[in-house]
């Protein structure tokens, strides 16, 4: 096999103390090879103890994010809140997340295989709790992460699609992915019946799904979102192990 680009993660602590980055290999597999960044974000307290395994944060940026920057994948979302000083705000600091936020490049799309690359990629790398892996993402992220879900949902303990959408003939596959989906009512670049359509086929096929309507909100429903805390703490609320027979 050919030698594979690299993908490159650069390492940010919350605390900002210092920082570091590391060539990983990217292998998209599924139905492409590609390389690719990720900026990954460590929670404070990271390195105090080499015992302790984190919840990991995958987070899918928008269309308007994608290129060569990896600045550009911490404009919105979870990267925004941590760099605010909120640091996903939990009643317990051990329960802060390793964020990776891998980046598109210009005109692309996530892919299935570009998110389980990176999300491969990450848990060989740092000290994550594999049963607590979760998925978000927002507008074209959104949709990514709907397909993921689909294609892959034994990987993911629970998801927060932003203003996305997908194949609602498929997504009866993720019955069994946690779903809290939002959406703003006057979006007219994603229209949120792209998510009733999702939230509509995922709980016909037995899915438990919430679902957050901003009556106000145009295309913009993730600046309110990513700086709610409920949105973390509920996501912590599941893992992967809970599924065992069900």
């Amino acid at each position: 096999m050919p030698r594979l680009p690299a993908l490159v993660l650069l390492a940010l602590l919350a605390t900002g103390a210092r920082a570091q980055t590391e060539a990983l290999a990217y292998d998209g597999g599924w139905t492409e090879r590609t390389a690719g960044e990720a900026l990954v974000s460590l929670p404070d307290g990271y390195d105090a103890d080499p015992e302790a395994r984190w919840p990991l944060l995958l987070f899918l940026h928008g269309a308007g994010e994608r290129g060569d920057s990896l600045a550009l994948v911490g404009v919105h979302g979870p990267l925004k809140e941590r760099r605010a000083g909120r640091d996903l705000p939990l009643a317990s600091p051990t329960s802060r997340f390793v964020v990776v936020a891998p980046q598109v490049p210009e005109g692309q799309r996530w892919t299935t295989g570009r998110v389980v690359a990176a999300l491969d990629d990450a848990l060989a790398r740092y000290r994550v709790d594999a049963d607590r892996v979760y998925l978000t993402g927002l507008s074209m992220g959104g949709y990514g992460t709907w397909e993921a879900i689909e294609k892959v949902p034994e990987r993911f303990a629970a998801a927060v699609p932003v203003c996305g959408g997908g194949n609602r003939l498929g997504i009866g596959a993720a019955r069994d992915v946690p779903v809290w989906a939002f959406h703003g009512a006057m979006d007219t670049v994603v229209p949120v019946g792209a998510s009733v359509e999702m939230v509509r086929a995922l709980r016909e096929a037995g899915g438990a799904v919430r679902f957050t309507v901003y009556p106000d909100a145009g295309h913009d429903a993730w600046t309110e979102t990513y700086a709610n805390p409920a949105v973390y703490e509920w996501l912590l609320q599941h893992r992967l192990s809970d599924r065992a027979g069900r």
